[in-house]
Protein backbone atom coordinates (compact mmCIF):
# COMPACT_ATOMS: atom_id res chain seq x y z
CA UNK A 1 0.00 0.00 0.00
CA UNK A 2 1.60 3.84 -0.86
CA UNK A 3 1.72 6.12 1.49
CA UNK A 4 -0.22 9.02 1.29
CA UNK A 5 2.60 11.33 2.53
CA UNK A 6 4.43 13.70 0.86
CA UNK A 7 7.95 12.05 0.20
CA UNK A 8 10.26 13.50 1.98
CA UNK A 9 13.59 14.37 1.00
CA UNK A 10 16.92 13.61 2.97
CA UNK A 11 18.54 16.53 4.78
CA UNK A 12 21.54 16.74 3.13
CA UNK A 13 20.09 17.30 -0.37
CA UNK A 14 20.28 20.78 -1.35
CA UNK A 15 17.15 23.26 -2.19
CA UNK A 16 18.39 23.39 -5.33
CA UNK A 17 18.81 19.89 -6.14
CA UNK A 18 15.23 19.30 -5.17
CA UNK A 19 13.88 21.53 -7.97
CA UNK A 20 12.29 19.68 -11.29
CA UNK A 21 12.63 20.63 -14.61
CA UNK A 22 8.99 22.61 -14.60
CA UNK A 23 10.55 24.54 -12.04
CA UNK A 24 13.63 25.63 -13.79
CA UNK A 25 11.13 25.95 -17.01
CA UNK A 26 9.31 28.49 -14.98
CA UNK A 27 12.50 30.36 -13.81
CA UNK A 28 13.64 30.58 -17.12
CA UNK A 29 10.27 32.32 -18.83
CA UNK A 30 10.51 34.81 -15.77
CA UNK A 31 13.84 35.76 -16.47
CA UNK A 32 13.27 35.93 -20.43
CA UNK A 33 9.94 37.78 -19.91
CA UNK A 34 12.06 40.24 -18.01
CA UNK A 35 14.74 40.63 -20.57
CA UNK A 36 12.27 41.52 -23.75
CA UNK A 37 10.36 44.07 -21.03
CA UNK A 38 13.56 45.34 -20.38
CA UNK A 39 14.37 45.56 -23.62
CA UNK A 40 11.13 46.71 -25.19
CA UNK A 41 10.09 48.82 -22.10
CA UNK A 42 13.14 49.65 -20.68
CA UNK A 43 13.46 53.38 -22.55
CA UNK A 44 10.10 54.41 -20.61
CA UNK A 45 11.19 53.26 -17.19
CA UNK A 46 13.12 55.03 -14.23
CA UNK A 47 15.73 53.49 -12.56
CA UNK A 48 13.79 51.87 -9.52
CA UNK A 49 11.74 50.40 -12.05
CA UNK A 50 14.35 48.57 -14.01
CA UNK A 51 15.78 47.27 -10.63
CA UNK A 52 12.25 46.38 -9.48
CA UNK A 53 11.89 44.37 -12.51
CA UNK A 54 15.27 42.61 -12.46
CA UNK A 55 14.45 41.80 -8.99
CA UNK A 56 11.06 39.87 -10.13
CA UNK A 57 12.36 37.47 -11.80
CA UNK A 58 13.81 35.31 -8.65
CA UNK A 59 11.77 36.79 -6.27
CA UNK A 60 8.39 35.66 -8.31
CA UNK A 61 10.78 32.02 -9.41
CA UNK A 62 11.28 31.39 -5.49
CA UNK A 63 7.50 31.85 -4.80
CA UNK A 64 6.16 29.37 -7.91
CA UNK A 65 8.72 27.15 -6.28
CA UNK A 66 7.04 26.99 -3.23
CA UNK A 67 3.32 27.28 -4.22
CA UNK A 68 2.16 25.86 -7.22
CA UNK A 69 -0.63 27.89 -7.76
CA UNK A 70 1.04 31.00 -7.23
CA UNK A 71 2.90 29.64 -10.40
CA UNK A 72 -0.55 29.73 -12.54
CA UNK A 73 -1.18 32.72 -11.51
CA UNK A 74 1.09 34.45 -12.86
CA UNK A 75 0.72 32.68 -16.53
CA UNK A 76 -2.47 33.97 -16.00
CA UNK A 77 -1.55 37.27 -15.34
CA UNK A 78 1.03 37.36 -18.36
CA UNK A 79 -1.73 36.53 -20.29
CA UNK A 80 -4.60 38.24 -19.74
CA UNK A 81 -2.81 41.35 -19.07
CA UNK A 82 -0.21 41.15 -22.53
CA UNK A 83 -3.74 40.18 -24.29
CA UNK A 84 -5.36 43.79 -22.80
CA UNK A 85 -1.92 45.31 -23.83
CA UNK A 86 -2.20 44.12 -27.57
CA UNK A 87 -5.55 45.20 -27.97
CA UNK A 88 -4.95 48.42 -27.25
CA UNK A 89 -2.01 48.60 -29.44
CA UNK A 90 -1.08 51.87 -28.24
CA UNK A 91 -4.01 53.48 -28.68
CA UNK A 92 -6.31 54.81 -25.30
CA UNK A 93 -9.48 54.82 -27.11
CA UNK A 94 -9.65 51.25 -28.07
CA UNK A 95 -11.16 50.96 -24.30
CA UNK A 96 -14.36 51.80 -25.70
CA UNK A 97 -14.45 50.06 -29.19
CA UNK A 98 -12.81 46.88 -28.57
CA UNK A 99 -15.42 44.58 -26.99
CA UNK A 100 -12.99 42.32 -24.46
CA UNK A 101 -11.26 45.78 -23.76
CA UNK A 102 -14.72 47.40 -22.91
CA UNK A 103 -16.24 44.59 -20.71
CA UNK A 104 -13.50 42.45 -19.18
CA UNK A 105 -10.37 43.61 -19.88
CA UNK A 106 -9.61 47.43 -19.24
CA UNK A 107 -8.33 48.48 -15.74
CA UNK A 108 -12.31 49.49 -14.67
CA UNK A 109 -13.98 46.64 -16.32
CA UNK A 110 -11.32 43.96 -14.39
CA UNK A 111 -11.89 45.77 -11.32
CA UNK A 112 -15.63 45.76 -11.51
CA UNK A 113 -15.34 41.91 -12.19
CA UNK A 114 -12.78 41.91 -9.59
CA UNK A 115 -15.48 42.95 -6.89
CA UNK A 116 -18.04 41.23 -7.72
CA UNK A 117 -16.22 38.18 -7.70
CA UNK A 118 -15.09 38.74 -4.01
CA UNK A 119 -19.07 39.19 -3.09
CA UNK A 120 -20.42 36.24 -4.72
CA UNK A 121 -17.26 34.41 -3.00
CA UNK A 122 -17.70 35.45 0.38
CA UNK A 123 -22.03 34.54 -0.29
CA UNK A 124 -21.01 30.98 -1.33
CA UNK A 125 -18.11 30.29 1.69
CA UNK A 126 -21.23 31.61 4.27
CA UNK A 127 -23.88 29.16 2.26
CA UNK A 128 -20.81 26.36 2.92
CA UNK A 129 -20.94 27.09 6.53
CA UNK A 130 -24.00 27.20 6.96
CA UNK A 131 -25.76 24.34 4.76
CA UNK A 132 -22.13 21.78 5.51
CA UNK A 133 -21.51 22.30 1.80
CA UNK A 134 -18.01 21.51 0.35
CA UNK A 135 -19.39 22.63 -2.90
CA UNK A 136 -20.02 25.68 -1.84
CA UNK A 137 -16.61 26.15 -0.75
CA UNK A 138 -15.13 25.19 -3.61
CA UNK A 139 -17.19 27.16 -5.80
CA UNK A 140 -16.23 30.24 -3.43
CA UNK A 141 -12.62 29.14 -3.12
CA UNK A 142 -12.52 29.44 -7.06
CA UNK A 143 -14.86 32.82 -7.13
CA UNK A 144 -12.11 34.24 -5.14
CA UNK A 145 -9.21 32.90 -6.89
CA UNK A 146 -10.98 34.52 -9.96
CA UNK A 147 -11.69 37.87 -8.25
CA UNK A 148 -7.58 38.02 -7.34
CA UNK A 149 -6.48 37.05 -11.27
CA UNK A 150 -8.79 39.93 -12.37
CA UNK A 151 -7.65 42.30 -9.65
CA UNK A 152 -4.44 41.73 -10.33
CA UNK A 153 -5.04 42.38 -14.20
CA UNK A 154 -6.79 45.07 -13.53
CA UNK A 155 -3.60 46.83 -11.57
CA UNK A 156 -1.49 45.57 -14.63
CA UNK A 157 -3.23 47.13 -17.50
CA UNK A 158 -3.89 50.16 -15.35
CA UNK A 159 -0.28 51.26 -14.87
CA UNK A 160 0.09 50.56 -18.28
CA UNK A 161 -2.79 52.57 -19.43
CA UNK A 162 -1.20 55.63 -17.43
CA UNK A 163 1.37 55.46 -19.83
CA UNK A 164 -0.72 55.35 -22.22
CA UNK A 165 -1.83 59.24 -21.36
CA UNK A 166 1.47 60.27 -21.16
CA UNK A 167 4.51 59.22 -20.32
CA UNK A 168 5.05 62.30 -17.60
CA UNK A 169 1.78 61.11 -16.31
CA UNK A 170 2.39 57.14 -15.88
CA UNK A 171 3.34 55.38 -12.51
CA UNK A 172 3.02 52.52 -10.80
CA UNK A 173 -0.79 51.86 -9.52
CA UNK A 174 -0.38 52.50 -6.03
CA UNK A 175 -0.67 56.11 -5.69
CA UNK A 176 -4.18 56.92 -3.74
CA UNK A 177 -7.31 55.29 -1.97
CA UNK A 178 -8.82 53.79 -5.00
CA UNK A 179 -5.62 51.85 -5.96
CA UNK A 180 -4.46 50.55 -2.43
CA UNK A 181 -7.74 49.43 -1.94
CA UNK A 182 -7.47 47.26 -4.74
CA UNK A 183 -4.21 46.16 -3.49
CA UNK A 184 -5.45 45.13 -0.10
CA UNK A 185 -8.03 43.18 -1.65
CA UNK A 186 -5.69 40.75 -3.56
CA UNK A 187 -3.06 40.22 -1.35
CA UNK A 188 -5.57 39.80 1.73
CA UNK A 189 -7.32 37.27 -0.33
CA UNK A 190 -3.80 36.04 -1.65
CA UNK A 191 -3.09 34.86 1.75
CA UNK A 192 -5.97 33.51 2.37
CA UNK A 193 -5.86 31.35 -0.57
CA UNK A 194 -2.36 30.00 0.37
CA UNK A 195 -3.45 29.00 4.02
CA UNK A 196 -6.15 27.13 2.49
CA UNK A 197 -4.42 25.50 0.27
CA UNK A 198 -2.05 24.79 2.94
CA UNK A 199 -4.02 23.49 5.85
CA UNK A 200 -6.69 21.84 3.42
CA UNK A 201 -9.64 24.14 4.81
CA UNK A 202 -12.08 26.24 3.22
CA UNK A 203 -13.95 27.16 6.48
CA UNK A 204 -12.00 30.08 7.24
CA UNK A 205 -13.46 32.04 3.57
CA UNK A 206 -16.55 32.61 5.54
CA UNK A 207 -14.56 34.60 8.22
CA UNK A 208 -11.74 35.83 6.21
CA UNK A 209 -13.44 37.23 2.88
CA UNK A 210 -16.37 39.29 4.72
CA UNK A 211 -13.25 41.66 5.05
CA UNK A 212 -12.56 42.04 1.86
CA UNK A 213 -16.10 42.38 0.59
CA UNK A 214 -16.20 45.54 2.98
CA UNK A 215 -13.16 46.52 1.30
CA UNK A 216 -14.88 46.25 -1.68
CA UNK A 217 -17.66 48.34 -0.59
CA UNK A 218 -15.64 51.01 0.18
CA UNK A 219 -14.17 50.96 -3.02
CA UNK A 220 -17.04 50.97 -5.05
CA UNK A 221 -18.64 53.84 -2.67
CA UNK A 222 -15.32 55.91 -3.24
CA UNK A 223 -15.54 55.05 -7.10
CA UNK A 224 -18.88 56.50 -7.23
CA UNK A 225 -18.46 59.34 -4.65
CA UNK A 226 -15.40 60.68 -5.51
CA UNK A 227 -14.85 59.91 -9.41
CA UNK A 228 -12.03 57.85 -7.88
CA UNK A 229 -11.36 55.12 -10.77
CA UNK A 230 -9.69 58.18 -13.13
CA UNK A 231 -5.65 58.14 -13.79
CA UNK A 232 -4.66 61.39 -12.53
CA UNK A 233 -0.56 62.65 -12.86
CA UNK A 234 1.02 62.45 -9.57
CA UNK A 235 1.21 64.96 -6.43
CA UNK A 236 4.50 66.50 -6.48
CA UNK A 237 4.90 64.74 -2.71
CA UNK A 238 3.92 61.25 -4.48
CA UNK A 239 6.84 61.75 -7.02
CA UNK A 240 9.29 59.78 -5.24
CA UNK A 241 10.86 56.06 -5.83
CA UNK A 242 10.14 55.31 -1.98
CA UNK A 243 6.52 55.81 -2.43
CA UNK A 244 7.37 52.58 -4.52
CA UNK A 245 8.65 50.04 -1.79
CA UNK A 246 6.72 51.86 1.00
CA UNK A 247 3.20 51.81 -0.28
CA UNK A 248 3.43 47.71 -1.41
CA UNK A 249 5.01 46.60 1.58
CA UNK A 250 2.69 48.33 3.93
CA UNK A 251 -0.45 46.88 2.22
CA UNK A 252 1.08 43.41 2.36
CA UNK A 253 1.56 43.80 5.87
CA UNK A 254 -2.43 45.16 6.56
CA UNK A 255 -3.32 42.36 4.48
CA UNK A 256 -1.78 39.75 6.79
CA UNK A 257 -2.92 41.76 10.04
CA UNK A 258 -6.59 41.49 8.74
CA UNK A 259 -6.29 37.72 7.76
CA UNK A 260 -4.83 37.20 11.57
CA UNK A 261 -7.96 39.75 12.85
CA UNK A 262 -10.46 37.41 10.68
CA UNK A 263 -8.59 34.30 11.75
CA UNK A 264 -8.65 35.46 15.66
CA UNK A 265 -12.63 35.95 15.72
CA UNK A 266 -12.98 31.94 14.25
CA UNK A 267 -11.12 31.28 17.06
CA UNK A 268 -13.45 32.96 19.20
CA UNK A 269 -16.01 31.21 17.83
CA UNK A 270 -14.41 27.92 18.10
CA UNK A 271 -13.79 28.47 21.55
CA UNK A 272 -16.87 29.38 22.74
CA UNK A 273 -18.53 26.78 20.85
CA UNK A 274 -20.49 28.49 18.44
CA UNK A 275 -19.69 26.42 15.02
CA UNK A 276 -16.73 24.77 16.56
CA UNK A 277 -17.49 21.40 14.18
CA UNK A 278 -17.73 23.31 11.67
CA UNK A 279 -14.48 25.31 11.82
CA UNK A 280 -10.74 24.10 12.26
CA UNK A 281 -9.08 23.09 15.11
CA UNK A 282 -7.94 25.56 17.41
CA UNK A 283 -4.28 24.25 17.05
CA UNK A 284 -4.83 25.28 13.31
CA UNK A 285 -6.40 28.76 13.63
CA UNK A 286 -3.78 29.52 16.01
CA UNK A 287 -0.94 28.75 13.98
CA UNK A 288 -2.70 30.83 10.98
CA UNK A 289 -2.75 34.04 13.08
CA UNK A 290 0.92 33.41 14.48
CA UNK A 291 2.14 33.11 10.91
CA UNK A 292 0.07 35.67 9.90
CA UNK A 293 1.62 37.93 12.61
CA UNK A 294 4.84 37.60 11.82
CA UNK A 295 4.48 38.36 7.86
CA UNK A 296 2.79 41.30 9.02
CA UNK A 297 4.80 42.57 11.71
CA UNK A 298 7.97 41.90 9.40
CA UNK A 299 6.52 43.82 6.20
CA UNK A 300 4.88 46.63 8.43
CA UNK A 301 8.14 47.18 10.11
CA UNK A 302 9.90 47.62 6.61
CA UNK A 303 7.07 50.09 5.73
CA UNK A 304 7.42 51.82 8.70
CA UNK A 305 11.09 52.45 7.69
CA UNK A 306 10.66 53.19 4.14
CA UNK A 307 8.39 55.70 4.95
CA UNK A 308 10.39 57.74 7.72
CA UNK A 309 13.13 57.35 4.89
CA UNK A 310 10.62 58.76 2.51
CA UNK A 311 9.29 61.66 5.04
CA UNK A 312 13.23 62.62 5.63
CA UNK A 313 13.88 63.09 1.65
CA UNK A 314 10.65 65.28 1.22
CA UNK A 315 11.63 67.57 4.22
CA UNK A 316 14.98 67.87 3.03
CA UNK A 317 14.00 68.42 -0.44
CA UNK A 318 11.47 70.76 1.10
CA UNK A 319 13.94 72.69 3.28
CA UNK A 320 15.62 73.52 -0.23
CA UNK A 321 12.74 74.99 -1.65
CA UNK A 322 12.00 77.02 0.81
CA UNK A 323 16.28 78.14 0.81
CA UNK A 324 16.03 78.65 -2.80
CA UNK A 325 13.33 81.69 -2.83
CA UNK A 326 14.10 84.68 -3.23
CA UNK A 327 14.40 87.17 -0.25
CA UNK A 328 14.46 84.17 2.16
Amino acid sequence: MESSQPYAYPQDIGFLKRLSVPDWIHAAVLVTAVLLALHRYGSHMDHYEKALLALAAPTFAWLGWHWTQARRLMALLAVLALAAIAMYGGVPEMADRKFFLKYFLSSQSAILWMSALFVLATLFYWLSLALRSETGAVIGSRLCWAAVALGFTGMLVRWYESYLIGADIGHIPVSNLYEVFILFCVITALFYLYYEERYATRQLGAFVLPVITAAVGFLLWYTLARDAAGIQPLVPALQSWWMKIHVPANFIGYGAFALAAMVAMAYLFKSSGWLADRLPSLEVLDDVMYQAITVGFAFFTIATILGALWAAEAWAVTGLGIQKKPGR
